[in-house]
């Protein structure tokens, strides 16, 4: 990671002619991009590094094209030489999600939500006005392959692992009836393919539109139903059909026209279904193939919002078998089987994390059954043989961005959480009353104390149980470090 930054200054040195004051890697997303904060006098700007080339390429153009409509994209500023490295115009730090997480559902965020559908209804229509398709990541149009596509992405990713019986053939026509239908829309315009509340920034109440690298041209009514129906989001019916209606109207007045409002929420719907799909089939690849805890604590969520749309809407294509096994994906016993179970006031156990010394030795546990779970970082990179670090601790941002960024404790912790979520469910559900879980490194100053800082999060976060957090070796290393 260091390499990264380094070729990240030169760019920003060639382009601004001066050095930045300092180059902060941002939390990593779903994607495989890693993005950074360049700070400099009073700017700041974003830099993205992705190895995909075509990628960068892609959203570079589509970027250049928004802005010639004078649409609400960030500007371009210089890409390096290898194409995988460029500058961009920062935008601001806070999310339409990260709005609606601090304020709730109030009439602000509502607004806000009014603000991005008319936005984005400009950015369909307008943006479509001369744009190279060509240019297009994967396909150019969101037509009934790409529609069969997001399907058989829920079919292979989730579907097949809960191992239900159903028709394979009768439900491989399903998607084929589904995605003729849907595919034969109206209104095709540019389709942003992800626009949900966190790719909206939110600055001084305007907002501005990141990640639609993925577009190509399809049906309106997709990107409303990724926005409306974001499980995270959990807005109500309410919000849902008043803010679809605004929408509906600000196309209206873009097009000068009117719409069938009936064939249009009739197909709004169907994509609201294809966009669950995706959705869930995304959740399953990143949780239960590639392990990432965030996706599969995410799964039952979008599963309840899939019940929840079964529930209270209609299609206007009847397709058996799917429906059939729609039903069976979103019953009590799937859910459950997703859902973490969950501790209250009235839950016994309590987890002790403790990070140490193996100079000093494993802390002992005193409970009643002892034992527990003991892990050696020091396969992990020491930040403390760099003399930059030796003064600071895992509490310390250089030293989280420095294991995060150059070693592969990420990694290593996703391996320990699959191994004491296993415990931790299991004690939840007999009502056991101690576990103890133990970080040992050589001084206890660095990876062991990050480890046990994000263990105790991940377990709060999870299962809402009561955690203690120790430090054993911190009055030494304070000391030491004054």
């Amino acid at each position: 990671m260091e390499h990264i930054t380094e070729s990240i200054q030169r760019l920003f040195v060639e382009w601004k002619q001066q050095l930045p004051s300092r180059i902060e890697k941002l939390p990593q997303s779903g994607s495989d991009r890693t993005y950074f904060r360049i700070y400099s006098a009073h700017d700041t700007f974003i830099a993205t590094y992705n190895l995909n080339v075509k990628e960068n390429q892609t959203f570079i153009e589509f970027s250049n094209h928004f802005k010639t409509k004078q649409l609400p994209v960030p500007e371009i500023f210089c890409l390096d030489d290898t194409g995988k490295i460029y500058i961009q115009e920062d935008l601001g730090t806070e999310s339409l999600l990260n709005k609606l997480e601090q304020a709730g559902h109030t009439e602000y965020v509502y607004r806000l939500f009014q603000k991005s559908l008319a936005a984005l209804a400009k950015l369909q229509i307008c943006g479509d006005d001369g744009l190279n398709y060509d240019a297009c990541l994967t396909a150019k149009e969101f037509g009934k392959q790409a529609i069969l596509s997001d399907l058989l992405y829920f079919k292979y990713y989730f579907l097949d692992t809960l191992r239900l019986p159903y028709d394979k053939q009768q439900m491989l026509d399903d998607f084929d009836a589904l995605s003729t239908y849907l595919a034969h829309t109206e209104h095709k315009y540019f389709m942003f393919r992800d626009f949900q509340s966190r790719n909206i920034i939110v600055h001084n109440d305007k907002v501005s539109f990141i990640d639609y690298q993925g577009g190509m041209k399809g049906a309106l009514q997709y990107d409303v139903a990724s926005m409306l129906w974001q499980a995270k989001a959990e807005l109500s019916e309410e919000w849902k059909d008043e803010l679809l209606l605004y929408y509906i109207e600000e196309v209206e007045k873009i097009l000068q026209k009117n719409i069938d409002k009936i064939t249009f929420i009739s197909q709004y719907n169907g994509y609201v279904l294809i966009r669950l799909m995706q959705v869930i089939g995304a959740y399953g690849f990143r949780g239960l193939f590639e392990r990432k805890a965030h996706f599969l604590s995410s799964i039952p969520l979008a599963l309840r919002n899939l019940k929840f749309f079964l529930e209270h809407k209609r299609i206007g294509i009847v397709t058996p078998e799917f429906d059939r096994v729609l039903k069976l994906v979103v019953s009590d016993d799937i859910i459950e089987r997703f859902t973490a179970p969950q501790a209250d006031e009235n839950t016994p156990l309590q987890i002790t994390i403790n990070s140490f010394s193996f100079k000093k030795g494993i802390p002992e546990d005193d409970s009643e059954n002892g034992g527990g779970f003991v892990f050696d970082m020091r396969g992990i990179l020491n930040p403390g043989r760099f003399d930059e670090y030796k003064t600071l601790n895992g509490k310390d941002k250089p030293v989280q961005d420095f294991l995060e960024q150059r070693t592969k404790m990420n990694a290593f912790l996703n391996s320990v959480w699959d191994l004491i979520d296993i415990t931790v469910e299991d004690y939840l559900t007999r009502g056991f009353n101690n576990l103890m879980i133990n970080f040992g490194c050589t001084g206890g100053q660095h990876r062991s104390v990050y480890a046990a800082e994000q263990t105790a999060r991940h377990l709060r976060n999870k299962y809402k149980v009561k955690v203690r957090l120790n430090h054993t070796n911190e009055l030494n290393w304070r000391t030491s470090n004054p």
